[in-house]
């Protein structure tokens, strides 16, 4: 079932885009593999957001990923 949805056209577009945005901080020497950091979208890509250097950021993984836990 997962396949299906992650070989559409437009989320394998979005992943592209979030795989670039961590290349350009990776490549910067922002964040490395397993350093327990996510690039964040400032304004999300699914709200209109871009890949643009004033829209992304550096976080830990825990806060990015933490604001939608459920209590």
């Amino acid at each position: 079932m997962s396949r299906g949805y992650n070989s559409e056209p437009e989320n394998v577009k979005k992943r592209t885009l979030r795989n670039q945005a961590r290349a350009k901080f990776k490549k910067a020497g922002l964040v490395s593999k397993g350093d327990g950091k996510d690039v964040d979208h400032v304004k999300p890509m699914r709200s209109g957001g871009s890949n643009t250097p004033g829209n992304l950021r550096v976080m830990p993984r825990s806060v990015n990923r933490g604001w939608n836990k459920k209590k």
